[in-house]
């Protein structure tokens, strides 16, 4: 007696395969482990690092905390990293920034995720940028990407990304930067903040090292640029 094979999906060819991995590891990490026991072929594919970089990666507050004590599945996220998951590149920079005070491997780690579209990863870099008081080239750059993102509505939800992570992830460890009159930038010389941003700003930094939910709220406190 013998058994017709019904499928010969074990014979597509690996970049099929591979496709396919992306779109089941783009809805979730568990969807991906499932897809890998299934053949060999699927195991393989899950390797690529394409794969790795199109994890959907749950938010910070979705996350088992106990994750972080067990190497398994930091060896899974190392390796994500390493494939340049937008995401993951992202929330390790806000830890160089705001908790280990590394500004120079955070601000190069920001470029990946940003040069890819990440929005979050983008509004950093463009606040990071605008508080430069060495280089007003960056400066501008900064006003540009924080123009972009406040062209497509993005402001508030980015916002709010950083929040949630840095106070769910490391609560009463984040500590923002100071800034003073000279970090500001203005376009405009009627500006009616002119004057006023290093005090604000002070009350949103206090509050979010706080976790207090005063330092959330985007940009709508601002009436311009």
């Amino acid at each position: 007696m013998t058994i017709d094979r019904f499928s010969n999906i074990t014979f597509l060819p690996n970049d099929i395969w591979v496709a396919i991995t992306i779109k089941v590891a783009s809805n979730s990490i568990r969807d991906l482990c499932s897809l890998r026991m299934t053949c060999k072929a699927a195991r393989d594919a899950g390797d690529a690092d394409i794969v790795h970089r199109s994890i959907s990666i749950p938010p910070s507050h979705a996350t088992p905390w106990w994750w972080c004590l067990n190497s398994e599945p930091s060896r899974f996220f190392d390796r994500c990293m390493a494939a340049g998951h937008p995401e993951l590149l992202f929330r390790e920079a806000l830890q160089k920034l705001f908790i280990r005070h590394n500004e120079n491997v955070g601000l190069q780690m920001l470029n990946s995720p940003t040069s890819t579209g990440h929005a979050a990863a983008k509004y950093t870099l463009s606040m990071m940028l605008l508080l430069r008081t060495d280089d007003n080239e960056e400066k501008q750059k900064g006003l540009e990407l924080y123009r972009e993102l406040d062209a497509v509505g993005s402001l508030a939800d980015c916002n709010a990304m950083c929040f949630s992570i840095l106070t769910i992830s490391w609560p009463g460890e984040v500590q923002m930067p100071r800034i003073e009159e000279q970090h500001t930038v203005y376009a405009s010389p009627r500006c009616s903040t002119r004057g006023h941003m290093p005090l604000l700003y002070d009350y949103r930094r206090r509050a979010a090292e706080q976790n207090s939910v005063h330092a959330f709220g985007g940009a709508a406190h601002i009436p311009c640029i």
